[in-house]
């Protein structure tokens, strides 16, 4: 009587356990130095505020001299408005896959951002009317060019959305381990000072670090995000 000698079973196959996406982080880091970009040409086109302040002739007068400026600005603004929603997007799903079952602080991060592009859109929702309208002075009313220079220093500023995520953000992080405890860390730091500037009456001061803590987060998930 003949036996067929038992098949040995063959070993598990290992799953290649799929690349996490990062495309939604590198958006982010170009809105980062986007963002930056713009705020500092929003300061370069302001440079002579204090010489020019209070006389509505002398400050459009200043504003025909700045063109460049005010193109890199708008330029640099409205692009970074408009990749922070793709960044905004990935985060929300990025935290959604770790915080538990109804969490609203995945929601909460990504709502943040989405005032952040809105504050970008109306802080460049004049330049149409303004940027070459310097050029012929005679056709604006020089009170309305002094108003507009003053909306260019302020709306853009507005990123108290982006503390309101980089708080969320730390809480997820450090609460619910939802993403790298440092990425929390930074966003309790840089996130809470955000925030604490835009609820001051000096709202305008959370244009200075929102900036930089979308750079160094979007960095962060693009660079070191090993979950």
């Amino acid at each position: 009587m003949h036996t067929t000698p038992a098949t040995a079973p063959a070993p598990p196959t290992r799953t290649p356990r799929p690349r996490t996406p990062r495309a939604w982080a590198w958006t982010g880091v170009a809105a980062g130095a986007l963002a930056m970009a713009g705020i500092q040409a929003s300061m370069a086109v302001g440079v002579n505020w204090e010489a020019v302040a209070g006389d509505p002739d002398a400050i459009v007068a200043d504003l025909g001299t700045r063109t460049t400026e005010l193109l890199v600005f708008h330029t640099a603004t409205i692009a970074a408005a408009l990749l922070v929603l793709v960044f905004a997007a990935g985060l929300k799903r990025r935290l959604d896959a770790q915080a538990p079952a109804g969490s609203l602080v995945p929601t909460i991060a990504g709502w943040g951002l989405v005032l952040v592009s809105v504050a970008g859109l109306l802080g460049t929702g004049l330049d149409t009317q303004f940027i070459f309208g310097f050029a012929e002075p005679d056709l604006l009313v020089a009170s309305s060019g002094a108003f507009y220079s003053d909306w260019v220093a302020t709306i853009p500023w507005l990123w108290v959305g982006a503390g309101v995520t980089g708080v969320a953000l730390g809480v997820a992080a450090l609460k619910h381990g939802a993403a790298p405890t440092w990425i929390g860390i930074v966003g309790l730091v840089l996130g809470g000072i955000t925030l604490l500037a835009g609820v001051s009456p000096l709202q305008y001061l959370a244009g200075f670090t929102g900036p930089l803590w979308l750079l160094v987060t979007a960095l962060g998930f693009a660079l070191g995000d090993r979950r």
